[in-house]
């Protein structure tokens, strides 16, 4: 069983090989969770080593029958005493029970006698189940046992046992390490002698090696595959003499499962830990990579019949990008060259299921959901459900029989499921029964509550929740009808048991098991139909408390008790003998047999020691008289191995007059399918062996009735029994792919239930009809892309396709404009399924719109399609430093430009919320200092690119322009990264030179040629707050730069021989503003009036600092601290201040504390500098243009 995302599939019998039951020794497993193994794994319930009583065997067992323990000892009866004895009671009352209790008198068989007279002067019919007769004397079967020596602290073992008049029986036991996690050691044992002895070939497969798992051919059994630990080498042993010697070959992989071809013996897929799978013609000897990215148990081979060459091999493979797709390819050649893609497009990640004539995929689309299905490897479908089911999960229980039944879990349903039938080709769908209920596995696998009857086709039993009630139902016409179970007359005591319809009746568990060792809670077999055996209780609903054991030896129409506890029931030789072992934590002896389908039950002794039952394991084949169980007589021992044979317990082989015929019936009515088939059943006095199974008597059809109709898809059953439409249902839409000429079948609302047999009768009047296809006008017109989506990549093919809900779209005039200036016209198409192509050069939105004509009308739709261009890179340009308060402006500017259809996704500084424009550029304003960042988001179809940048926000700062010496131009190849390695050096060598510290500087070199670069002067304020620096401190420290800049102090070497001298440009107060051509005439005049009225405003502000600053060509870091006085500054104060000096002016005090223009810094890339609290930032082109200088005003 495979799980999905939203789809679970169950029932999945692959061909993996066998790699052996699992059995698990409870009484040896460490503490820690147990992790579970690919493979059969018993699990069985803890043992509680103080209830183990030496010499208490028998009471023990006692104790296990009833509710209570009872003791042999001071006048207590036994149970089985006051139970019916069989025919098999002695007669002489000089004979005593083998267990030293009174045998009945002669008084009593003469009442048991009557009543039998009683009894058989009824009619059958009418006759009462009686209750289930224990024979009390004790009985010894033929065994052995072996011991596993050396093996006392294995706690695990596999077992291959070939059956098949094969003698050969291989077990691997292991030690596993639940602490580690791993095996630590193992060892290989083999028996040709049906397992009276065993062989340790510990030597021949080398005494070092550690053997993890055993896996055998499922077409030829005579070959073996054992693998070794990963963990200590990655090797296996091959064996073609059912394991009498061994060939090794190394891998240089890691097997992680293996999955054998169903037919070619030495074909074996095999797929890695790292999700590679590989191949293999020659039983493993050697390999060859097939395909990587492979999704685990997602492969498969190609089932005979189906698909053309017996090598093709299915896949689900992941694309580079993360996408899951299927693919088919030959096995020893899986080139992206000659695979095929069966399905078009992407499918949800693990959803590929190949199954006899079935392909399932899942698409999710719109948050929902959608599956499809390939029938015999033909074109996809889409599985069709009621309109309103909106599947939300979906498992597929069975493909037999060329039908698919899936349980759906709908929009409304939590912990249940609706069970549906599908017609041959698995596309239309129909309800069997609602709300069946649903539980997880220990692995967490959904299991749903509904089994399969073996041996009888149709027939299934389930658990529905009604009214938070769970109730067993039965249907023997695969899902048409369903009724409750009858419980037992008698009990087991024969006491009649009232339960009357509906309001009580049996309800049974349903749980399967997939380990061979374990009989789960239901068991039934081809070979013995109408033979149930299950678990369950009597009552209103299904309950976990007081489980008894049931069985039904005709098909579920009458049930008997046969233990009051619960048993593992064994089938042997065809069912003719039922074996039943309790399930309990204590040791046991003995076992039951019972030789008329449960009617009475011997007790058998299997070994005279008490042994703890890890497992039972009947002999492969048709016969199957020869059991193996598997336990420990202490928590200390070693496995022993119990050899039971039942050829003892048989007189002779069956003959004819051995059996009787039965007639399989469901409450009487014997037409069942649509036939009435009569089988042969063995005598129950009879002891003989029945050997092989020879199926059923005699088939004979019958004549169809309504009852073997199920409603057609979008059809209902009502409560007069008609199937009528849907009210989402419009029947005439089966009509809409018809073309005038052609036929359809008109559905009449029912189809004949798949695999009825049935003839005559009223099928001519419920089946479809070949109707002529009607003329009918376009109606429902719809467009759509052959990808389900409204977005295309310019320059690819769009295929647009034509949906008509009725009319006939191949004899219709169809015109379609792409909305791009081009249209096209076609008359007669004589195919749509190919849809129509067409190819954008440009991006943007087109509406594309169709039109449909035909001599009785039209019918015209619309689509808007989205062109997009791939989006390849998002640059943020925003400018390096801005004052407090003063509104900047963010743009994204994208490669390529014209992309098409954009969202912008806007993060500021800490915000957790984001700002979403359809605009590339964006406004926004800082009102605190510091460091910011800026993230913008480009969302272009189902592409996302992000960039993001700092900014540093002051109260005031200052900028200077630098240049270079030209030869610098020469080594720039005008990159990021270059930009902001030179940005580095310069201010490294800025501060070598000055003595100004670090966090003072920030360095940015433009984009574009001439190389230049901007030098950002920067006030620095430590952690408290309390040493700020004012506009005159700014001002001093951009003299001083600017004095070494003019006097060529700052320099650095490029590379040997390479010096570049930087200069001074220009200094501003404030950032860089945008001065573009675009001015009027007017204020371009005016700008320049300003410029003349702030430079002269300069001049005299710089003549009075003049006389403050002494005239020295140099100024190391104490001269700098004994002229500047860092002394606390308060904006806001200093702001008012300059309000009320200047509330008109443009005097150099207001300039100072006025917000900064922003300038056109060009599409910028922003770099923290290692130094701390300084930033360095480059500028990223998208124009060469000479940056314009800040002019104050």
């Amino acid at each position: 069983m495979g799980k999905v995302a939203g789809w679970t599939w169950l029932v999945l019998m692959l061909p993996f090989g066998f790699i052996g039951a699992e059995i698990t020794c409870q009484a040896c497993q460490g503490q820690g969770q147990h992790r579970l193994q690919p493979g059969l794994l018993l699990r069985l319930r803890a043992r509680n080593p103080e209830e183990v009583k030496e010499g208490a065997s028998g009471r023990l067992f006692l104790a296990a029958l009833g509710k209570k323990p009872l003791s042999l000892e001071g006048g207590q009866p036994d149970p089985l005493s006051a139970l019916p004895r069989g025919p098999g009671t002695s007669a002489s009352a000089s004979l005593s029970s083998p267990l030293g209790l009174p045998l009945p008198n002669q008084a009593a068989r003469r009442r048991r006698r009557q009543s039998r007279k009683a009894r058989d002067a009824q009619p059958p019919e009418s006759r009462p189940e009686p209750a289930t007769r224990f024979r009390p004397e004790e009985l010894k079967l033929t065994s052995t046992t072996f011991a596993l020596t050396g093996d006392s602290a294995h706690n695990q073992a596999m077992v291959h046992w070939s059956g098949h008049n094969s003698s050969v029986i291989l077990i691997l036991t292991k030690l596993y390490d639940y602490n580690l996690g791993s095996i630590t050691e193992s060892s290989l044992w083999r028996s040709t002698d049906y397992g009276t002895t065993y062989e340790k070939l510990n030597d021949k497969v080398g005494l070092k090696t550690i053997l993890s798992y055993l896996y055998v051919c499922p077409t030829n059994k005579r070959k073996i595959m054992l693998l070794t630990d990963p963990e200590i080498e990655s090797s296996l042993l091959i064996s073609s003499d059912e394991g009498a010697t061994y060939q090794k070959y190394r891998l240089n992989f890691y097997i992680h499962s293996m999955l054998f071809h169903p037919k070619q013996e030495d074909w074996i897929l095999a797929y890695s830990q790292d999700q590679k799978l590989y191949s293999s013609v020659e039983f493993g000897r050697r390999w060859l990579l097939l395909q990587e990215t492979v999704t685990p148990n997602r492969f498969y081979w190609s089932r005979m019949g189906t698909s053309k060459e017996p090598d093709i091999v299915h896949l689900e493979t992941k694309t580079v990008d993360g996408h899951a797709q299927y693919i088919t390819c030959r096995m020893q050649n899986c080139s992206e060259a000659v695979r095929s893609k069966p399905f078009p497009g992407y499918i949800d990640s693990d959803s590929l299921i190949v199954q006899d004539d079935y392909v399932f995929v899942q698409l999710t689309s719109g948050g929902r959901p959608h599956y499809y299905v390939s029938y015999r490897r033909n074109a996809f479908s889409q599985m069709k459900f009621p309109k309103y089911a909106l599947p939300k999960d979906m498992h597929v229980i069975s493909t037999d029989e060329n039908q698919v039944f899936a349980a759906v879990q709908e929009w409304n349903q939590n912990d249940t499921y609706n069970l549906y039938i599908s017609d041959t080709r698995g596309v239309y769908f129909t309800l069997a029964l609602e709300n069946v209920k649903s539980s997880r596995d220990l692995e967490g696998n959904i299991m749903i509550d509904l089994y399969e009857v073996a041996g009888i086709k149709g027939m299934f039993l389930a658990n529905k929740k009604i009214d938070n009630q769970v109730k067993t139902f039965i249907t023997y016409n695969k899902g048409r009808d369903w009724h409750l179970l009858q419980a037992p007359d008698t009990d087991l005591r024969g006491n009649p048991v009232h339960c009357l319809l509906p309001y009580c009746s049996l309800h049974l568990h349903l749980k399967v098991s997939e380990n061979p060792y374990t009989s789960g809670n239901i068991a039934s077999r081809d070979t013995a139909p109408g033979i149930i055996v299950a678990s369950g209780n009597i009552g209103t609903e299904l309950s976990d408390q007081d489980i008894s054991m049931f069985v039904s030896s005709d098909a579920g129409n009458t049930w008997r008790q046969i233990f009051e506890e619960e048993h593992s029931v064994l089938y042997l030789d065809q069912g003719g003998v039922l074996v039943a072992m309790k399930h309990t934590s204590l040791p046991i002896r003995h076992l039951w047999l019972s030789f008329d389908e449960g009617r009475s039950w011997s007790k058998y002794s299997f070994t005279s020691i008490p042994l703890f039952v890890d497992g039972v394991l009947g002999e492969p084949g048709e016969e199957t008289l020869i059991m193996t169980v598997f336990g420990h007589f202490s928590h200390r021992s070693e496995w022993q191995l119990v050899k039971v044979d039942y050829k003892s317990i048989f007189d002779r082989r069956c003959a004819d007059d051995d059996y009787r015929p039965w007639q399989l019936h469901s409450q009487g009515e014997a037409c069942i399918m649509g036939a009435k088939r009569i089988y042969k059943k063995r005598k129950s006095e009879k002891k003989c062996m029945q050997g092989k199974y020879a199926g059923a008597m005699a088939s004979e059809p019958c004549v169809c009735t309504e009852a073997d109709f199920d409603c057609d898809y979008g059809f209902e059953r009502h409560s007069n029994g008609q199937c009528l439409p849907a009210f989402w249902y419009n029947p005439s839409t089966l009509s809409k792919d018809c073309s005038i000429g052609q036929s359809y079948l008109n559905s009449t609302g029912y189809r004949k239930v798949v695999s009825n047999n049935c003839t005559d009768g009223v099928r001519e009047q419920y089946t479809a009809k070949p109707q002529q296809c009607p003329g009918k006008a376009p109606r429902g017109l719809r467009v759509v892309t052959s990808e389900g989506t409204l977005t295309s990549e310019q320059g690819h093919n769009v295929t647009f396709l034509m949906q008509l809900e009725e009319g006939d779209i191949q004899r219709s005039i169809i015109r379609i404009d792409f909305g791009d200036g081009s249209a096209v016209s076609y008359a007669n198409l004589s195919s749509t399924e190919d849809g129509i192509k067409h190819i954008y050069q440009n991006v943007g939105i087109f509406r594309v719109t169709a039109q449909v004509e035909n001599s009785l009308g039209a019918d015209s739709a619309v689509l808007y399609l989205h062109v997009n261009c791939p989006l390849e890179h998002v640059h943020l340009s925003l400018p390096f430093v801005t004052t407090k308060n003063k509104e900047i402006n963010a743009t994204a500017v994208l490669w390529p430009s014209q992309v098409g259809t954009l969202t912008y996704i806007w993060w500021f500084g800490n915000n957790t919320e984001p700002l979403i424009t359809l605009e590339g550029n964006i406004a926004f304003t800082f009102s605190a200092e510091g460091m910011n960042t800026i993230t913008v988001q480009v969302s272009a179809g189902n592409t996302i690119l992000q960039d993001t940048k700092t900014i540093a926000v002051y109260e005031q700062f200052r900028s200077l322009r630098l240049s270079f010496s030209p030869n610098l131009d020469e080594y720039n190849p005008d990159i990021p990264e270059w930009r902001r390695d030179v940005s580095r050096i310069i201010k490294t060598a800025l501060v070598e030179a000055t003595g100004i510290p670090n966090k003072h500087i920030l360095v940015a070199i433009l984009p574009g040629l001439p190389t230049s670069a901007e030098l950002f002067i920067l006030p620095y304020n430590d952690a408290t707050g309390g040493n700020r620096q004012t506009a005159e401190d700014l001002q001093q420290i951009s003299e001083v730069l600017a004095q070494k800049l003019n006097q060529n102090s700052i320099q650095f070497d490029l590379k040997p021989g390479v010096r570049i001298f930087v200069h001074a440009a220009h200094l501003t107060a404030a950032p860089l503003i945008d001065v573009t051509p675009s001015h009027s005439g007017s204020a371009m005049l005016m700008l320049l009036s300003v410029v003349f009225v702030g430079l002269a405003v300069f001049v005299i502000y710089k003549f009075k600092r003049v006389a403050r600053f002494p005239k020295t060509n140099s100024c190391t870091q104490e001269a700098i601290g004994r002229k500047i006085s860092w002394t606390s500054w308060t904006p806001t104060n200093e702001r008012d201040q300059t309000a009320k000096d200047c509330p008109g002016s443009r005097t150099r005090q207001c300039i100072d504390c006025c917000p900064a223009d922003e300038h056109d810094g060009g599409q910028m890339y922003e770099e923290r500098s290692p130094s701390a609290g300084s930033i360095s930032t480059v500028a990223e082109p998208q124009s060469t243009k000479e940056i314009p200088t800040c002019i104050n005003v």
